[in-house]
């Protein structure tokens, strides 16, 4: 279970790892500039991945009743 874990380190490398790759203008998508886009993106997929290590760690389930 310790690789559910290491799911965390994908939105601080979505963030900051990627970042120089989309310092850029051009294309625009959904009327943004790329980078403001990759960021926005970036702030919704943190959550949901966040989301999917609470339900998938084993440690979250002490107080579950089955």
């Amino acid at each position: 279970m310790r690789s559910i874990k290491l799911l965390i380190a994908v939105p601080f490398l979505g963030f900051l790892g990627f970042l120089p790759w989309a310092n850029r203008i051009e294309p625009y998508v959904l009327g943004m500039p790329f980078l403001l886009f990759w960021l926005v993106l970036w702030m919704v997929i943190s959550p949901i991945i966040l989301m999917i290590v609470y339900k998938l760690d084993p440690d979250n389930r002490e107080g579950e009743t089955e």
